[in-house]
Parts: C-alpha cells; structure tokens; sequence
C-alpha cells in the first residue's frame, strides 16, 4: 500500500485533515547552499483578479475610454487612485499597504503571467502551479520541487493553508496542511492519548508506512504546539482578526515557532468579477479591502522575520482591458504581480509596460506580457533563497530565463 494511500485510509485523519505525504517524502533533500532561515510565502488570487484596477495606469487615456463605469480616478480625484509614482496609482481600497510601498518593501510586476494566453480558469491554474505551461503531464507542482531543493527541515517545513494539498505543492515531497477558519486546532483522534500510544507501537519501525505515520505525527504536533501558542496570547486580550486576517497570523505564527515552516501557500477565491465589479467601491473593493489587510497582518505578525521572507501575490491571468456590458471584466491575460518582503528593492514597478492602446493590447483586448511569470520567481529563487541556476532548472523545467529582474 502506498504511503498516501496509507495515511488517507488510517483513522488518524491526517489526510484529510492536517499532513499529505509525497512517496518518498523521507528521502534527504539536496544540500543547497540555501539559507534555511529565508521564508516564502506565495498567496494565489483564484478567478483572475483585475490588475488594472489594483496597480492603475491613470495616464493612459484609453484606461479610461474603454472603462466608463469601473474606471479608478486619478490620485487626488473624490475615489481616487493612491498615488504610487507619476504614471501608476493603487486601489484605494489598499490602503494598508501603503506603508509598505513608502518603506521600500512592496513592488510590482506588472505586465506578467503565462507565457502564452490561456483564459480558461482551470488550465491557466494549472500551467502557474504546475510551473509547466502547456503541459498536462507534469506530476508535480513548482513548490514542491522547490522544497525538494532546500535543505531538509521538519515535517511542516511547507504548510498549506487549507484542508486539501494544491496542485502547486503537490509531489513527492512531505507537505502539512493545516485546516483554516474554526476548523484549524480541532482535535483528531490521534489527540487521544489512548490511540496515541496504540499508533506509536503499531508504527515504530523504518518501513515506509510507519515513517509516513512518525513524519504526519511529529508536524501534527509542531503545528498544534504553536497553534495553541497563538491561541494562548488571544485569550491574554490580543487582537483576534477574522477571516483571512485571522489565518494570516495563524501563518505566522508557525513560521516563527519550532514549526520551522519555511514555504506556505494560501488561496483566495472570488476574483472572478464578469459583472457588477465596481470601481471605487464595489464587489473588488469589498475584496481587496480584507486581502489588503490580511496581508498587512501578516507582516506585523512576521515582525522581524519580514527580514527575511518574501510574500507572492499572484493569479491565473488578468482581466479584458474593455469593460463588458455587465459592468464587469470577461477574462483576459496580463496582469500584475505583487511581492512583498523585507528585503525587496520596492517602491517601485518592475517589468516593461506594454501601453492600452488597440495596436499594443494582446488580440487587440488584453494587456500584453512582458514578464513571464517564471522569470519573476526565477528571480526571487535565485536572490532571495540563493538557489543556483540547475537547481531553478529543476523547479522550471524547460524554462531558460530571459528576464532577470534585481527584486532583492
């Protein structure tokens, strides 16, 4: 019986509730000089988030002509644009990472995403996580063959935030995912002494089986130490932020305690916006407004490990430059990219831009890429995690970078 196999079909419901275990999840990882103390963080923006009305081209005058009704204004107009340089405003709804923008540690990329256009919600999902666009037979996805280039940490060394192991960490390495919202500390089973003790001497040995138990125990008990941690200092009269704020600082949290998590992945859905967007205020800035503020929590919870993490904002692909006539955006393909980290070069966008007019939009309706979206991570890999360039070889297969960007 196969070790996955093994631990969704146990009683202990790690499965389904806590660990994934890859085949050969035990076996010793490269010895990359990498620093083990360099975290990332990567959220993915589910449904195509509109880039043009988060990071805003408030210059090109036909932003404004194909967008009558969604359109952000200008920096300094009643609803307007946060002012970023003299061509790019934010989302007002964003305001909270502000801060981070003005210290130098927030950028963007715009103009980024897949190599070649693919509006269809699931395949472009599974090109950015596979980190294989246009091939269907990758088994793995990029981060988890990342954690298979780092030096080997605990059992929760990549954590997901969710009950089900993504496409983008799912391989052959040991990934933790921890449950999010009310169900994140609840007891299994194998909390119960009794079944605890029973499944300790059942599975004691070296056979493949009983390590796919002793990996699942130990960053069953890693991430609950520091859960309860957290929980503890809420009840002393912290602050306990909802939604995904709340998970943010959870996320934290475990990269700060005897966790050791050093990759972590979260997903956020309702980007999709095909009719009623808003600009101003609206569904997106009714979204926007918690995303900007979960992440703004997470860099407070981070303190002074921000130092040393990077944070990637992405989606599948971007939004039509035209509105439609539903007041909403159909799907489209460039987009932009945000990272965040103590040690980025930011306060400034990064990436070449393509302009709005009809000639220089892609099919005539989409923003262009200028930045495939494997040279912007190549580029934190390489300078954030120092990986050397086989081992970003080995993360995106087939891909020869042609886009250096200096992020960090």
């Amino acid at each position: 019986m196969e070790r996955r196999t093994f631990l969704q079909l146990s009683g202990l419901g790690f499965a389904s509730s806590l660990i994934s275990i890859g085949m050969q999840g035990w076996v010793g990882r490269s010895l990359a000089q990498t620093n083990p103390q360099k975290r990332l963080i990567v959220v993915f923006l589910r449904g195509g988030i509109d880039g043009l009305n988060v990071v805003i081209p408030y210059r090109e005058s036909a932003y404004y002509e194909v967008r009558p009704t969604i359109a952000i204004p200008a920096p300094g107009e009643e609803g307007g644009a946060l002012n970023l340089d003299d061509r790019f405003g934010l989302h007002p709804a964003l305001k909270d990472l502000m801060p981070y923008w003005k210290n130098g540690s927030l950028a963007w990329i715009h103009a980024c995403g897949l190599p070649t256009a693919n509006r269809s919600h699931f395949n472009a999902q599974e090109y950015i996580e596979s980190g294989t666009p246009n091939i269907e037979t990758t088994p793995d996805g990029w981060l988890n063959r990342l954690l298979a280039n780092l030096p080997k940490g605990t059992p929760a060394q990549a954590v997901n935030l969710g009950g089900t192991t993504p496409r983008i960490l799912s391989g052959q390495m040991s990934v933790a995912n921890l449950a999010t919202g009310r169900n994140a500390a609840r007891s299994l089973p194998v909390d119960r002494p009794e079944i605890n003790t029973l499944f300790d001497r059942l599975y004691n040995g070296n056979d493949p089986i009983s390590k796919a138990y002793q990996e699942g125990r130990e960053a069953r008990e890693l991430l609950q130490a520091d859960l309860e941690s957290e929980m503890m200092r809420a009840n002393q009269g912290a602050p306990s932020p909802r939604g995904a704020a709340r998970n943010m600082q959870r996320l934290a949290q475990l990269m700060k305690g005897n966790s050791q998590a050093q990759l972590a992945f979260t997903a956020l859905g309702g980007w999709d916006t095909h009719a009623n967007q808003g600009n101003s205020r609206g569904s997106l800035a009714n979204n926007l407004r918690p995303l900007g503020e979960s992440l703004a929590t997470l860099v407070r919870e981070l303190g002074p490990l921000y130092q040393d993490t990077v944070i990637i904002v992405m989606s599948e692909f971007g939004r039509t430059v035209k509105e439609n006539g539903n007041r909403g955006t159909d799907h489209g393909y460039g987009n932009a990219l945000w990272v965040l980290g103590g040690g980025i070069r930011g306060g400034k966008l990064y990436g070449e831009w393509p302009g709005l007019e009809r000639s220089q939009l892609f099919e005539e309706r989409d923003l262009a890429v200028t930045t495939d979206y494997r040279d912007a991570i190549s580029s934190i890999l390489q300078q954030h995690l120092q990986l050397q360039k086989q081992q970003i070889s080995r993360v995106f297969p087939n891909h020869r970078l042609t886009r250096s960007l200096t992020l960090v």
